[in-house]
């Protein structure tokens, strides 16, 4: 897949998230199932206009957190948290397909951000669609984000 890499400043936005380390083979398991119960907090808690699904993946260790778009800070239970994606210039792409293709368009910003100077943080993540019933017949139209946090260019 032909990935378009775009160079672009984030804004940091508020995250309801589960914290974890998670080894790699575990986050198809892992992802689901902690957006599935930060998805319960915030609505159990009245959370208002909660946003899409995010994982942020904080380090090369498997220190991840997972959960989903808040709009404001908020109290935790003990186990969901607030937290932030953060602010920062970011390399990213969109993904277009079934989430075991994402490898692909993690490669494919590493590789572009190596061939133009670019040097990563360690702190990438991914922000998922809101779930369309017509991605369950064409699994191709199903859209993730995909961002990596830069280094600022030495002055």
């Amino acid at each position: 897949m032909n990935y378009e890499i775009e160079l672009t400043h984030f804004d940091a936005i508020y995250t309801a998230v589960v914290r974890s380390c998670v080894e790699r083979e575990e986050l198809s398991r892992f992802v689901p199932a902690a957006c599935g119960e930060v998805w319960s907090f915030v609505r159990a808690a009245g959370l208002p206009h909660p946003g899409r699904h995010m994982a942020l993946y904080l380090d090369t260790a498997g220190s991840v957190e997972v959960g989903a778009e808040v709009f404001e800070p908020f109290a935790g239970n003990g186990r969901v948290h607030c937290s932030q994606l953060p602010a920062g210039r970011v390399a990213t792409a969109a993904h277009f397909g079934p989430y075991a293709g994402l490898s692909e368009a993690h490669a494919a910003i590493r590789r572009w951000c190596a061939g133009h100077g670019q040097r990563l943080t360690g702190v990438c993540w991914e922000i998922y669609g809101h779930w369309d019933e017509s991605w369950n017949a064409d699994p191709s139209k199903i859209r993730t984000d995909v961002f990596y946090l830069l280094q600022e260019p030495a002055l």
